[in-house]
């Protein structure tokens, strides 16, 4: 089984990972970076964005507001040129329950208590921005005859759970766009797979409260072997797949014993 932390030596990986100054998009742009993968990471505010890729081994930082169509655009064109091409989009930027709910998980509101403005904004986030900038990678792959495309997902528990709109259904639809975008592009040579980390997670998106107990939460790190083995020349032609990092290794094992 190859689990590997590094990447061949030949021309690095070009990745660019969306909302990657902290949370799941920071642990996957430091696996991939210490890896040796070229990345680009993005955030909406530039000097944010800078700021934490100075402190990744080759990596650089972009303004984008995956919201809006000229963001997007500006910061593709950016990274395709700074890093001479990208062969791997991770769609992660989003925001959570915290924006309409901050104690969402020992006080869960019901739907109709939800304001407007609220939806809307993790909806343009979470599903829109996913769209917008695999709308605006996957063409360039397409040229340049092929890529990856890995969209970060969470359990299906939590895209059912009381109290838990709008970031539920914001993950159902990206769980949706993530299967019609593989199936669209089946054959290409640009692969679609949607990578979760199997639970709870320490982030920013966590309540202001205690959670309630018996909750455990997993560390963002959790992400880091299974973006790195996506990047690998091991997941060459990998499509279609739900890969749970926190089950990876197993997932993995069950993978190679198959033949896969």
């Amino acid at each position: 089984m190859s689990t590997s932390s590094t990447l061949p030596e030949r021309d690095p990986v070009r990745v660019l990972v969306t909302g990657g100054t902290s949370g799941l998009g920071l642990a996957m742009a430091t696996a991939l970076a210490e890896a040796g993968a070229s990345v680009a990471l993005t955030g909406r505010s530039a000097a944010r964005a800078e700021a934490v890729a100075a402190g990744l081994p080759g990596a650089l930082g972009l303004e984008l507001d995956v919201r809006d169509e000229a963001s997007v655009a500006r910061a593709v064109e950016r990274a395709w040129s700074r890093l001479g091409g990208i062969d791997m989009l991770v769609n992660n930027a989003g925001i959570g329950m915290r924006t309409v709910n901050p104690r969402f998980m020992t006080d869960p509101r019901g739907f109709w208590e939800v304001p407007p403005d609220g939806f809307r904004a993790v909806i343009d986030t979470n599903l829109t921005g996913y769209f917008l900038v695999a709308r605006e990678v996957t063409p360039r792959m397409l040229a340049a005859g092929g890529g990856r495309v890995v969209n970060i997902s969470v359990n299906d528990t939590t895209m059912r759970r009381a109290g838990f709109v709008p970031y539920g259904p914001s993950r159902a639809g990206t769980e949706s766009l993530s299967r019609i975008m593989a199936a669209d592009l089946h054959g290409t040579g640009v692969t679609v797979n949607l990578l979760l980390p199997g639970g709870a997670t320490v982030t920013g998106m966590l309540p202001l409260d205690a959670a309630p107990e018996g909750v455990a939460f997993l560390e963002p790190s959790v992400m880091g072997p299974p973006i790195v083995w996506l990047a690998s020349d091991a997941a060459a032609g990998v499509h279609d797949e739900r890969i749970v990092a926190a089950e990876f290794d197993t997932w993995l094992r069950e993978r190679e014993k198959n033949g896969r």
